[in-house]
C-alpha cells in the first residue's frame, strides 16, 4: 500500500497513480484546466483507487454543472458496485461517503463528513479543498473560515501547499468581515506562491468590501501575468476587475473587460462564467444601462444549457439573463419548472438544493421577474423577507450584492422611502466608500424633496468615483 506525501495510506493506488494524485491536488489548488486530464490519468493508472474516485466525485460537483454531476454519479456507481469497503482505510471510506452524499445532493452530510476527516487528518488536502468550496457553494461563511483555520496548526509553514491554504483562509476571513487580517494573510500567501489565483481572488474581495477600488485595480494590475489567462478562475477574477471599474464610473472599461474576458463569442457555456456575465450586466441594468446584444448572447447560452433543478444560485442568474434580454416568458417557464419540482415528493432524502430553491432561490427568481415587469412593489415584497438569508443559496457577499441592490432599486422605484432610507443607511454605514450607495441616497433625497441633501450625496458619490478612477 502506498501513502501520499503526508503519510495517508492509499489503497489500490500504485506509485504511478500516486504521482498523478499528487499532481491533481496541485492542479486543484491552482485552478489549472488540466485537472480533468490529470484525474483521468490517475484512474487509468489505478482504476480501483478509492481516493482517485473520491477526487473524481468532487470534481463532478464543485463546478455546479448538472451534466458533470450526472457523469460523475455513473462513474462512482460503477466503482461502488464491486467495492469491498472492508479493505479500505477509515479515511478512504469517509471520503467515499462524502462523495456519495454530495453526488446525491445531500450537501449537509457531505460537509459534515469532510469536517470529520479534517479533524482526524488535518493535512488531508483533498478534504480541505473540497470542504472549503463546499462551504462557499452553501454560503456557510463561518465554516469557510474555521474549516481551514482549524487545520493550519498541523501544517509546516515550509510545506509547498501552506501558501494555498493561507489563500483559502484569506477568503474565509474576508467573508466574515476580517478584512485587514484577510488582506495580510492573502499577501503572505502570495509571497509563498505568487500564482495562487484563489489567494489573488480573496485579496481582491477585501478591497471590494472596503471600497478600496483603486487599490484593488492596482493589486490586480501588478499581478496580471498570474491571474489574467489560462486558469479556471480567470473569468471570475476579470469580473472583480470590472467591478472596480464600475465603481469608478468607467462603464466603457467595464464593457471592454466584459467583451474581452467575461463573455464573448468563444466563451463556453459554463455555469460559473455565465453567472459572472449575468451578474455584471444586471448591475448595469439596475443603473439604467441596458446592453441588448450582450444580454441576448448570455440568455442564449443559458437557454442552450436548459438546466434542471440542480443549483438555485445558477437559476437566479439564468433568470437575470432572461429578464435582461426581455425574455420574460422564458424566465416564467424556469420558475414554473422549479415550482413543479418542489411540489413533487422526493424519493429518499431531499437534496439540499430543494431547501435552497424553496427558501431563497424561487423568491429571488420571482423578484427578478417582478422587477423586469416593473412591479417594483412586488419585487420588494419578495426580497424583503429573505434579505438576511441570501447566503443560504450560496455565493459570496460580493456576488449576492446584485440581489441586495435589486431590493434597494425596487424600493426606490416603488416609492418605499422609509425602507429605502433604512437599507441605504445600513449599506453606507457598513461600506462608507461606495459610490453606488451615495448615488442611490441622492435619488432618495430627490424623491423626498430634499435637494440640498441630494446634492451633497451626489457630490460624495462623484468624489468617491473620481478617487477610485484616479487611484486606479
Amino acid at each position: 500500500m502506498t501513502a501520499d506525501r503526508h503519510g495517508h495510506a492509499m489503497t489500490d493506488t500504485g506509485t504511478e497513480a500516486l504521482g498523478h494524485y499528487e499532481q491533481a491536488l496541485d492542479d486543484l489548488l491552482f485552478f489549472r484546466p488540466r485537472i480533468e486530464e490529470t484525474a483521468r490519468s490517475l484512474l487509468t493508472a489505478a482504476p480501483r483507487s478509492p481516493m482517485g474516485h473520491a477526487l473524481v466525485a468532487y470534481l463532478g460537483v464543485l463546478g455546479t454543472e448538472e451534466a458533470y454531476a450526472a457523469a460523475a454519479r455513473d462513474i462512482f456507481a460503477a466503482f461502488s458496485a464491486g467495492l469491498d469497503a472492508d479493505r479500505l482505510t477509515p479515511r478512504e471510506r469517509m471520503h467515499l461517503a462524502a462523495g456519495e452524499a454530495w453526488l446525491a445532493g445531500d450537501l449537509r452530510t457531505a460537509g459534515r463528513i469532510l469536517g470529520e476527516i479534517t479533524v482526524a487528518h488535518p493535512r488531508d488536502l483533498l478534504a480541505l479543498f473540497a470542504g472549503h468550496h463546499h462551504d462557499f457553494l452553501t454560503g456557510d461563511a463561518l465554516r469557510l473560515r474555521d474549516r481551514i483555520g482549524g487545520a493550519l496548526d498541523a501544517w509546516d509553514e515550509d510545506d509547498p501547499h501552506y501558501g494555498p491554504l493561507l489563500g483559502m483562509y484569506t477568503f474565509g476571513l474576508e467573508e466574515n468581515g476580517h478584512y485587514e487580517h484577510a488582506e495580510q494573510t492573502g499577501l503572505s500567501a502570495l509571497e509563498r506562491r505568487p500564482r495562487d489565483v484563489w489567494a489573488i481572488h480573496a485579496v481582491a474581495h477585501t478591497y471590494e468590501m472596503r471600497g478600496r477600488f483603486g487599490d484593488g485595480t492596482r493589486f490586480l494590475d501588478a499581478r496580471t501575468d498570474a491571474w489574467s489567462d489560462g486558469t479556471l478562475l480567470t473569468v471570475h477574477n476579470w469580473w472583480h476587475y470590472a467591478l472596480f471599474a464600475m465603481e469608478a464610473g468607467d462603464t466603457a472599461r467595464v464593457l471592454e473587460v466584459y467583451d474581452a474576458a467575461v463573455h464573448h463569442g468563444d466563451s463556453p457555456d459554463v455555469a460559473m462564467e455565465l453567472i459572472d456575465a449575468a451578474a455584471l450586466l444586471w448591475r448595469l441594468h439596475l443603473a439604467g444601462e441596458d446592453q441588448d446584444d450582450r444580454w441576448a448572447a448570455v440568455a442564449d447560452a443559458w437557454e442552450r444549457r436548459d438546466d434542471g433543478p440542480h443549483y438555485a444560485f445558477n437559476d437566479a442568474h439564468a433568470v437575470m439573463a432572461y429578464v435582461g434580454a426581455g425574455r420574460l416568458e422564458r424566465a416564467e417557464r424556469l420558475v414554473r419548472d422549479r415550482e413543479r419540482w418542489l411540489a413533487r415528493t422526493p424519493a429518499g432524502p431531499a437534496p439540499a438544493n430543494r431547501a435552497m430553491t424553496a427558501d431563497v432561490g424561487l423568491p429571488v427568481c420571482r423578484a427578478l421577474l417582478a422587477y423586469g415587469r416593473k412591479d417594483f412593489a412586488g419585487a420588494v415584497g419578495l426580497l424583503l423577507p429573505i434579505r438576511h438569508r441570501l447566503s443560504d443559496f450560496g455565493g459570496s457577499h460580493a456576488q449576492r450584492d446584485a440581489v441586495q441592490r435589486t431590493l434597494v432599486e425596487a424600493a426606490l422605484r416603488a416609492g418605499h422611502h422609509d425602507l429605502a432610507r433604512t437599507l441605504l443607511s445600513e449599506r453606507s454605514r457598513l461600506r462608507p466608500v461606495c459610490p453606488y450607495n451615495w448615488s442611490a441616497k441622492a435619488r432618495l433625497e430627490e424623491q423626498a424633496g430634499a435637494p440640498e441633501r441630494a446634492a451633497a450625496a451626489r457630490a460624495r458619490a462623484a468624489a468617491q468615483a473620481a478617487g477610485a478612477a484616479l487611484a486606479g
